[in-house]
Parts: C-alpha cells; structure tokens; sequence
C-alpha cells in the first residue's frame, strides 16, 4: 500500500528530506511536489529506477504530453550537461530558472557530463537529436534534495488520459496505486497546470508545448537587454539610453528587438533626467522628458545580458556584490577608460559628454549584433 506523507504536517520537514534522498540514493522511486504538477522522481545515475519509472508512466497514460525531465540545482549547474555556448539558452535559463519552464537543450561536448551518462538512461531523457529537457524546479523540497543528492533528478510529470496533468497528491495517488510506495503531498501545486517546454536551437526557439508560462511571456523572455549605468541615472546612463535606442532601431529587426533601460548605482526612485541632458538629447531629435530614474538591482542584473557602466569604478562597485556577473558587465569604453560625470557643468560639457558616449555605442552596437546573430560570446 502505498504511504502518503503530508509535508505541511511533518513534525521535522528534515526528515523526510533525508529519508526521500535514502529511497532514490537506493534506486527507489518517489511521487514528490513540483511547482507545476505532481511527479515520479527517481535518481539520474542509475538506468532500472528510471526503467521502472517510465513502465509506470506508461501504465497511467500511454501518451503523455511531456516525458522525463533532468532536473539540476541551478542554471550553473546546467552548462555541465549541455552546451554552454548558447546566448539565448544562457538568457532564459537566467531568467526562467527556478521556475515553470522546460528548456530543451543541445548537449555539450562528449566529454559533458550528460555524455557520461549511461547510454540506456540517456535514451529515457534524450531525443534522437541529442537535445536535453532540462529544468531547475522551483519548488523547496525539490531544492532540498539536491542539496544531499550526488547526481541530478530524473522527474516525470504524471498525467491520467486525456492529458490531465496531475496537481494534487490525490490525483497523483489515485493513478499510481500501490506502484509508488512513497508520495509526498504538499497540498495543490504552485501554478496548477504543466511546465511550458522550450527548444532552444542556436539563437532561436521553438514552443514544443504551451503550459502555464505563454508565449507572450516566452516571448518577452528571449528578448535581450542592455542595461546602461552611471551613478545617479539622471544625466550620463539616460542619454546613453535613448541614444542606444536610437541606434538600434536602425540595426535590428523591429523597434523592441532588443530592451534598454538605465539605472545609477546610487540612483533614487523616480527623478528626472537634468535639465542640461534633456537640452542636449532634444537638439539630437531624442526625448528625455519622461525619464525617471532608478537604482541598479540584483533582479535588473539578473535580467540583464550586458551591463555597460560609465566609469571602471560602477563596473567595480557591480561586481564587488555580484562577482558571478563578470562576463556580462563592461565599461562603455572599449579601452576600459570613464566617463566623466558632467553634473554641474556647462551645456558644452554635457555636449561633449554625450558625444562621447556615442562613439562608443557606435563600437558597441557592432559587438552586440555579432554576439545576437552568431551566438558569439562578448
């Protein structure tokens, strides 16, 4: 008979954790909590727990809309599976994970770690193309068994005919019986419904299933963005931003192609762009009036692709709390020189400071177009 647990009424939530990782370290199988649907977990390393899972799956529903995922840690976690080298894969693992999306990606090298792997599992996760459904589950339980696990998950949404995903532990329960001695119940999922599922195929993507996150917001996901930073996002970063958009209007495929923002490391909420950079961004035909200024956060570095500050010193200041951004945050000079802050100063200052400014964008939207269109790395 199959032992439900309740993990909002655990006396010690820890424990079931570590009895959870003893069931898959020994080649068990469990029914655990997702953040989409309730799932068959079983441990990456080993082929007859995931035989077992998918002759399970198969019994419940013949046909399910999803088959097995790996799930890993972090995003990080990741590029040891599969190829690294993918800009667009990288942004939506950013800004996706941990959370409700699948993405399928190409595997690595054959020396990766997915290429180490058995080849009998592989075949359970891997399609004929060598790509890798892959996802970091946003779920506290699911992040609590990676922590003690030595390999990644292997996690099956279950499914009853008809494609009815299963979002509660009673559902899942009903359709295993007594195949699954273990289900975990943590009360109906997070957002109710299956995981979307994402191909990313160089630097494009397909929608293979259409779950809780829709394509609008796929859509928005994908998209790059240049982030533009000074220090009180009021003169230098918001003429760099207009001036970027302008710019790249003429260089992409659409006038939101790409997003720019500005922000200031030392910026307030909501004040206007000086008076001395409105005049000067208005005699180029560019409009500043409605800007509003904004501090640069974790969540805008986290969205962010590239980072061009004005000076080394933001670009130091950036990386001093967030040095695992390295690679995406430069200095707006090439040379790695600054930008001089022109508050205070004349109109001609302010003047040359912009044309300063885009000189370099000049550069920039060049390195940008090459790192979008090829998949190249800056």
């Amino acid at each position: 008979m199959a032992n439900i647990v309740d993990l909002r009424r655990a006396d010690d939530p820890s424990d079931m954790v570590h009895r959870a990782v003893q069931v898959l370290a020994e080649g068990g199988l469990l029914a655990v909590p997702t953040d989409t649907t309730y799932a068959l977990a079983a441990c990456a390393l080993s082929h007859e727990p995931v035989a077992r899972m998918l002759d399970i799956l198969a019994q419940i529903c013949p046909q399910p809309p999803t088959g097995p995922i790996l799930a890993v840690p972090s995003a990080e976690a990741a590029w040891d599976y599969i190829n690294p080298n993918q800009p667009l894969a990288r942004r939506l693992a950013r800004r996706c994970w941990p959370g409700p999306i699948t993405l399928e990606l190409a595997c690595g090298a054959a020396d990766s770690a997915a290429m180490q792997l058995p080849e009998s599992l592989r075949v359970a996760f891997m399609d004929a193309d060598g790509y890798l459904p892959m996802r970091v589950v946003g779920h506290p339980f699911i992040q609590q068994l990676h922590r003690f696990l030595a390999g990644p998950i292997v996690l099956a949404g279950t499914y009853s005919e008809g494609d009815k995903p299963h979002t509660t532990c009673s559902q899942c329960a009903t359709a295993t019986g007594d195949r699954i001695p273990l289900l975990l119940d943590d009360g109906p999922t997070r957002y109710g419904g299956p995981a979307t599922v994402v191909r990313v195929v160089d630097n494009s993507y397909q929608i293979r299933l259409e779950g809780v996150v829709e394509s609008g917001a796929i859509e928005k996901f994908a998209k790059p963005l240049v982030v533009l930073v000074c220090t009180g996002n009021t003169c230098r970063s918001p003429m760099a931003e207009v001036m970027l958009r302008q710019r790249l209007k003429g260089a992409t495929q659409g006038e939101d192609a790409v997003g720019v923002v500005s922000a200031g490391i030392a910026a307030f909420q909501g004040d206007q762009a000086s008076s001395q950079a409105v005049e000067v961004m208005g005699k180029r035909g560019l409009d500043l009036t409605g800007h509003a200024s904004q501090p640069m956060t974790e969540q805008l570095l986290q969205l962010a692709d590239v980072v061009l500050t004005m000076t080394r010193g933001h670009r130091e200041a950036i990386l001093m709390r967030y040095p695992e951004a390295a690679d995406r945050v430069h200095t707006l000079r090439i040379d790695g020189g600054d930008i001089a802050d022109p508050v205070g100063a004349p109109l001609e200052v302010y003047q040359q400071c912009a044309d300063q400014i885009d000189s370099q964008l000049e550069i920039w939207i060049e390195r940008l177009q090459d790192q979008w269109n090829t998949g190249t790395e800056l």
